[in-house]
């Protein structure tokens, strides 16, 4: 556009231009590829402000994302280590079950195992202060009185969730 308006310019100062319609219509042309002109340039401009701060935008973006991610890595260490410790954990008490089973009457761990699967890995639930740490129920006196009259071997059971119950001096009797 700027070489057109520059050879009309040209055309138009060498006096080239025999008519005077001619004339007018080339300085109506060069006016008007002027205005054209300004009216490309202001969109240029409009266009590169905005990729300007699209730019501003993506590096901000960009900072955030190395942050996050730099919080991501963080957690993941953290997870890592955990579920490192827990499986030594797991291990060692995987260890030690085997050990203290190995005591254990196979009636009693045979029953244990069963109400274990029954009632989602839990088997054996602590008597504290009169309740079933199993259930949460509180037991009845009549089940306490039953328990307090049995002898210390005897294997207990709550009346409400069924698992085996282990007497401790805390548990109220």
């Amino acid at each position: 556009m700027r070489q057109r308006a520059a050879r009309d310019q040209k055309r138009l100062d060498s006096g080239a231009v025999s008519s005077p319609k001619d004339l007018e219509n080339l300085q109506r042309e060069i006016a008007s590829l002027a205005k054209r002109q300004g009216d490309l340039e202001d969109v240029v401009l409009e266009v590169m402000e905005r990729r300007e701060s699209a730019q501003e935008r993506v590096a901000e973006l960009t900072e955030r994302v190395g942050s996050v991610q730099g919080k991501i890595d963080d957690a993941t260490a953290r997870r890592d280590a955990a579920l490192e410790e827990i499986d030594g954990e797991t291990a060692s008490v995987t260890k030690e079950r085997g050990v203290v089973s190995g005591s254990v009457p196979a009636p009693l761990l045979s029953l244990y195992e069963k109400l274990r699967e029954q009632q989602g890995g839990i088997g054996a639930a602590k008597l504290y202060a009169r309740t079933c740490q199993g259930c949460r129920q509180e037991l009845a006196i009549t089940e306490l009185n039953e328990i307090r009259s049995a002898a210390p071997d005897t294997v207990v059971r709550c009346e409400n969730c069924r698992r085996i119950l282990v007497r401790t001096s805390e548990s109220g009797l």
